[in-house]
């Protein structure tokens, strides 16, 4: 939980001639996005303001500083947007960011070690962990029957995997 900086964001490419781009948030509430400013490139070598022109399919439309051109914008494809941690809105004891998950400890019930959180992921039905341990990988959904404990604190996951036959 030490990153002082949270990834908001990413420009999925152009939108249009004038050198708007397509953003594609991922905050709780997309326009969010615009609000957490400075937003930064991923190594911190850039930084840009966001203004939200409109919602396009997949994303949300913006004019993102020092773009003029489509060519710009689309030079910047594929750029994630990160933000200062102390921008972002503090959390419920419930909700987590998924950088403070990514690398820490998973453990069954019995304290056994099963791996370490590498990605999460949402298709739609809800937040999948993907835990590493050796050559196993497991996805766990991120509920609390599957994941009854996150401790931030200690650097771990309590995890109750569902057996073959469950």
């Amino acid at each position: 939980m030490t990153s002082e900086r949270i990834c908001v964001g990413a420009i999925a490419g152009a939108f249009g001639v004038h050198g708007e781009v397509r953003l594609k948030s991922f905050c709780a509430e997309p326009a969010d996005i615009a609000s957490y400013a400075p937003l930064t490139s991923e190594d911190g070598s850039r930084a840009f303001t966001v203004t939200l022109t409109r919602p396009v399919t997949g994303g949300l439309g913006a004019r993102v500083s020092g773009v003029g051109t489509r060519e710009e914008a689309e030079a910047l494809k594929g750029v994630t947007l990160w933000a200062p941690r102390s921008a972002l809105p503090s959390l419920p004891d419930d909700e987590f960011y998924h950088a403070d998950l990514i690398g820490l400890q998973v453990v069954d019930t019995g304290g056994a070690p099963l791996g370490r959180v590498r990605a999460i992921y949402d298709h739609g039905a809800g937040d999948i962990l993907e835990v590493v341990g050796g050559q196993q990988v497991l996805m766990l959904p991120f509920t609390r029957a599957v994941v009854p404990t996150v401790d931030l604190v200690a650097g771990r996951v309590v995890a109750d995997p569902p057996g073959d036959g469950e």
